[in-house]
């Protein structure tokens, strides 16, 4: 069932990635965190583990839940955007750094590829 029929929003813009995940890890929605990520995303985790795919990203989220870890959606930098490719980033309030990779699918919606939690303090 599509993003759409289960009435969850496409994320039209590179922008809408960061929101939607942050909004829907702490409503506790596995499933619907999950599609702003392509199938075989790479989630990095921290301390150089990385979640490959769906499985293990939503293994990764659904710990976090269980752990009582809220996200947030901090202050995030505009989108550089080439064509169907985007770079996401965004500056967490603990002065953390993430970095996103995103891609434009046939169905006109943004998912991420590669998304690097935090890359700097």
């Amino acid at each position: 069932m599509s993003d759409a029929q289960q009435g969850r929003r496409c994320a039209e813009s590179p922008q809408d990635l960061a929101r939607l995940v942050v909004a829907r890890a702490n409503a506790g929605d596995l499933d619907g965190l999950l599609a702003p990520y392509e199938p075989d995303a790479v989630l990095a985790t921290g301390a150089e583990t990385l979640a490959r795919g769906a499985t293990a990203i939503r293994a990764f989220f659904d710990a976090a839940r269980m752990a009582g870890v809220r996200f947030d959606a901090g202050d995030q930098r505009p989108a550089i955007v080439s064509d169907d490719l985007a770079r996401t980033s965004t500056r967490l309030p603990d002065g953390s750094i993430t970095a996103e990779v995103a891609r434009r699918g046939a169905d006109g919606g943004w998912r991420w590829v590669i998304n690097q939690s935090a890359i700097a303090k």
